[in-house]
């Protein structure tokens, strides 16, 4: 037996008088686990954690995040190899499965999805029904849930046929959800999915069609459109996701649960930063701010000028999603004959940060939202659609964290512990003896 086979001993802690063993778990890479359940029990006290910046809430075999290192691998595989030969669809398979799928699987998938890309007139009406100016992540939040009343036979948690085609349906409709989601922004008529075309060549059709025309794009569109898709397919227990395992840990079907994680997406602090990344290069364009001005006005903590898509709350170096996405902003621009001054200035704000002793003391390196809008605006999307995106691509990482933690047989309904700072026991007054 390997050194790293072996269980490794209980931790002692001693509180007061008592000592108690907690039990371990060893990780096949990264933190091991302590597990500190026992705690409560024997000693009266709770861990007190705010943000769960130390708590691991599960066991998980999906993802691994160096952060010193700068690695992301899901199931194994470094995303620098997904990135550049996989698709979006084969990795959805392979953070849901575990393993990479066979050809013939991964044909059949492909085409079981194109199958249920259809959204039926019923369905359709919620778009209607929404109003246009509608924030397009309350949209699709509501449509998600509503999936939930159009589909009921694949409600069942605990039904592995149920929850195959509850995964099937949500990884097909959401495409042709959000891109009617943007064609009624646009006050566009809704298109209907093409059998035969691949998964991103009929998003990107059903987006950006106009009517009477035919929607072509370079290959570098489609290829990068995928591989953003990739990137941000899973990320461990981040916000949204750790949303989706706590909605569904309670055994709420699938759509229930993803809707939750729509919800956490949608705020500022976890999935706006690529639009809050597009501003602050506005802001320098179009107040002829030099990009090494303007970084020193972020080194002056008076100024209140704050630094967008640098640093990460993992990643201590360069976010490794950051590099491919920075090379696919350049490959798209190129081959849409995009000259965008965002993408100049943005080089050159990377430029300061990378030689200036400030940031690299302080690791705020660029990460992976700090070329994705400048890519997303040159493809013709706006930045009210650029967290719906973040959800598409995200949504195989919920599906896939979801299935492991409803199948995981010690798992349990999530119930946090508090550690109470109010008011002790007082008594009630009537309204009139009240100052």
């Amino acid at each position: 037996m390997s050194a790293d086979d072996r269980e490794l001993a209980p931790i002692r802690l001693e509180i007061g008088d008592k000592v108690i063993e907690l039990a371990t778990t060893r990780a096949s890479q990264g933190n091991h686990g302590m597990v500190i359940t026992p705690l409560l029990q024997q000693t009266g006290l709770v861990s007190l954690d705010p943000g769960f910046l130390n708590t691991a809430a599960c066991a998980s075999q999906i993802t691994f995040i160096d952060g010193d290192a700068g690695i992301l691998r899901y199931r194994g595989y470094p995303i620098e190899q997904l990135a550049e030969h996989s698709t979006f669809l084969e990795v959805a398979l392979l953070l849901m499965r575990g393993e990479l799928p066979a050809a013939r699987d991964l044909e059949a998938f492909e085409t079981r999805i194109d199958k249920h890309m259809y959204l039926s007139d019923d369905f359709r009406q919620i778009f209607s029904v929404m109003p246009r100016r509608a924030h397009p992540m309350a949209t699709l939040g509501a449509a998600v849930n509503m999936m939930a009343g159009f589909y009921p036979e694949s409600l069942d948690s605990l039904d592995p046929a149920a929850v195959s085609l509850a995964t099937v349906l949500m990884l097909a409709k959401m495409p042709t959800i959000i891109s009617y989601i943007y064609r009624r922004a646009q006050g566009n008529a809704l298109l209907y999915p093409k059998h035969g075309q691949s998964y991103i060549e009929n998003f990107a059709r059903m987006t950006f069609q106009l009517p009477g025309e035919r929607f072509d794009a370079p290959e570098v569109f489609y290829r990068a459109l995928d591989t953003l898709l990739i990137l941000h397919a899973d990320h461990e227990q981040n916000c949204s996701t750790s949303s989706v395992r706590l909605i569904g840990s309670a055994q709420a079907n699938l759509y229930m649960s993803v809707a939750g994680g729509v919800s956490a997406l949608s705020g500022p602090l976890h999935g706006g930063a690529n639009e809050a990344v597009l501003n602050m290069l506005s802001h320098i364009r179009d107040n002829d701010i030099d990009p090494k001005d303007f970084m020193n006005q972020v080194k002056d903590r008076r100024s209140g000028v704050r630094l967008m898509g640098f640093g990460h709350r993992v990643y201590k170096s360069y976010d490794p999603r950051a590099a491919i996405v920075k090379r696919q902003a350049d490959a798209v621009l190129e081959a849409l004959g995009v000259k965008d001054e965002l993408l100049d200035i943005a080089h050159e704000v990377e430029q300061v940060a990378l030689s200036d002793d400030y940031f690299i003391e302080r690791r705020l390196y660029p990460n992976v939202d700090f070329y994705t809008g400048i890519i997303y605006r040159a493809m013709g999307f706006p930045a009210s659609m650029f967290t719906p995106l973040f959800a598409l691509g995200r949504l195989p990482g919920w599906i896939a964290q979801w299935r492991e933690m409803i199948a995981d047989p010690a798992g349990k309904i999530g119930r946090p512990r508090q550690v109470y700072v109010g008011y002790p026991k007082r008594d009630y007054l009537p309204l009139d003896q009240r100052k």
